[in-house]
């Protein structure tokens, strides 16, 4: 774990993510798709960040674009796109339990940042 790992909480600005790129961070990114929203998480190993403006608010995005263009600008190349769906339909009685986020890393689709 580098240091840069350690220093990091559960939200990150734009700014501190070029920072910590520049010292070795090497995050794997999830952009999670919320029904045509996008956020943008980093799972590293002290924990997970969420990319946030410098209030603290969660960044949020229309499209994976503007995510490719901004990540891929600082030397990010390539992420894992996750969702969030229901699990079940409760109107006929079909069972379902929510993905945990490893599963969703798992079995989320690869993107390009460049």
């Amino acid at each position: 774990m580098t240091a840069i790992d350690m220093s990091l909480g559960d939200h990150i600005t734009l700014k501190e993510l070029s920072h910590a790129l520049s010292h070795g961070f090497s995050p794997i990114v999830e952009v999670e798709s919320m029904d045509g929203i996008y956020t943008v998480r980093f799972h590293h190993a002290n924990g997970v960040s969420t990319l946030s403006d410098k209030q603290g608010k969660t960044c949020t995005f229309l499209g994976t674009g503007e995510i490719r263009d901004l990540l891929g600008g600082l030397g990010l190349t390539h992420g894992v796109l996750t969702w969030s769906d229901q699990c079940g339909d409760e109107m006929i009685g079909v069972p379902g339990h929510a993905m945990t986020p490893d599963e969703m890393l798992t079995h989320g689709t690869r993107i390009a940042f460049r």
